[in-house]
């Protein structure tokens, strides 16, 4: 048939993982400093993703036997995946929160492409974008680069840039130099030198991995060494899910600010928001008078190469690997020392990065032991935590200007909590998404990252 693709089993695991309780959805939340156009928005989409990636008008087709197709959507309409929702004017943030949390726990329509954009009116400071994408389309960092990349630096479409389409755009949350005409394995090389030498966080990109590749054996140790990891201790965090989700998001801080606390405290902007998202932890646990026992985080790696456009195909190229947080220090002076230890131990050992050859055995192995295979992974941490660089500069989208971002991966195996960490136009976002029955209020946990950012600012005075 004409039109019909395989599915890499990677991104058919993704797929085939999902259940009513966890959905294996990226979502993302824009918000913007005024109204947007829907007809001009529409336009921006079908040029710049429906066009430009196939995935977006393609359908899976499930199989009995063997790997899901991708399948040309003859009947494709881009109005069933662009629609518009309104929240009061009256309900301010806590409104908008309520419903991005409803549509966390809907899936998406199976007989259609797996994404959906929805413009939410009525919020007080202006439109929003509300972006779900199923994983099996391609990993988070791809997915927000793909986002990213329908928005134009300020002015850009009074210049006329938006229309130029001479060559391929890349997204303003681009993280390195164009791509040069050298050998693949040379830029790899490259690539992997660069992010050693420059601490994996990139030094002033809030980053938890960055673009770090390594061949052959050592990603299977990796995979080994975490395989074998006991289980995260029980806590109110390790809970059986449901289907209700809740999503909380804060207002955005300085990142000027971050910078200066690790200069005076003896850390990177990323220990910096390593260390207050651990504290948000313990005083929500404290709260609940629970057990205060570190905790793991599981933390996405890019396997991308950052200097290469994201390929029309899209997919899934990325690892993972544990970071024990250090939930029972209180001191935040200390706490910001074990983070920083731990994250140099991190990128010294194997598990820095889950390699091509651990990527490569997740990625052939029959999706029924793949599926296990994450469940185990799930068992061994007690959120997903994920740590983006954004645009630097501001930028708009469908001639509205961005105002913040927040966006939040799937939380692998039984895994309820997911925090991410967006930076944008010299601010950082804190984002909550979880399970009803392991987080009842994410709000709090926002809090409580305020609060420990404070802490830090005031033990750096």
């Amino acid at each position: 048939m004409a039109g019909l693709e395989r599915m890499a089993s990677m991104d058919a695991a993704w797929l085939q993982m999902e259940e009513p309780a966890n959905l294996m959805m990226i979502t993302a939340v824009l918000w913007f400093d005024g109204p947007m156009d829907l007809e001009r928005l529409r336009g921006v989409v079908r040029e710049r993703l429906v066009e430009r990636y196939p995935r977006f008008r393609q359908r899976v087709v499930p199989r009995a036997l063997g790997a899901p197709r991708w399948e040309d959507a003859e009947d494709f309409d881009l109005d069933a995946h662009l629609s518009t929702l309104r929240v009061p004017a009256t309900g301010g943030r806590a409104a908008l929160e309520a419903l991005v949390g409803d549509w966390l726990g809907v899936p998406l329509e199976r007989s259609r492409p797996l994404w959906h954009l929805h413009l939410v009116k009525g919020a007080p400071q202006g439109d929003v974008l509300l972006a779900r994408l199923h994983h099996c389309i391609a990993d988070g960092i791809a997915l927000a680069r793909v986002l990213l990349s329908l928005t134009d630096a300020e002015g850009a479409e009074a210049r006329g840039g938006a229309g130029d389409a001479a060559r391929e755009r890349e997204p303003p949350a681009r993280l390195a130099a164009e791509s040069l005409k050298a050998p693949r394995w040379m830029r790899m090389a490259r690539g992997a030198r660069g992010a050693l030498r420059k601490g994996v966080e990139l030094v002033q990109e809030p980053i938890l991995a960055g673009d770090l590749v390594r061949e052959g054996a050592r990603g299977a140790a990796a995979l080994g060494k975490l395989l074998v990891q006991p289980p995260d201790p029980r806590s109110p965090l390790r809970r059986p899910l449901g289907t209700r989700k809740l999503a909380a998001w804060s207002e955005p801080v300085a990142l000027a600010r971050v910078k200066a606390v690790g200069q005076t405290l003896g850390g990177t902007v990323n220990d910096v928001l390593l260390t207050a998202v651990t504290g948000a932890l313990r005083r929500y646990l404290s709260s609940l008078e629970a057990s205060l026992e570190d905790v793991h985080a599981m933390v996405p790696v890019n396997l991308r190469p950052l200097d290469e456009p994201i390929p029309r195909e899209l997919g899934n190229r990325f690892g993972l690997v544990v970071l024990k947080l250090p939930v029972h220090l209180e001191d935040p002076r200390r706490r910001l020392r074990e983070v920083s230890k731990r994250m140099e131990a991190l990128k010294r050992s194997p598990l820095a990065a889950v390699t091509h050859g651990a990527l490569a055995v997740l990625g052939h192995t029959p999706v029924a032991l793949e599926r296990i295979a994450v469940d185990v992974l799930g068992s061994k941490a007690s959120l997903v935590a994920t740590n983006v660089p954004g645009p630097r500069q501001p930028v708009s989208l469908a001639g509205a200007r961005l105002a913040g971002l927040t966006f939040w991966v799937p939380q692998a195996g039984q895994v309820g909590l997911g925090i991410s960490l967006f930076s944008y136009a010299g601010q950082v976002t804190v984002g909550v998404a979880s399970d009803a029955g392991c987080v009842p209020d994410p709000g709090a946990i926002v809090a409580a990252f305020q609060e420990e950012l404070e802490s830090l600012a005031t033990t750096a005075a």
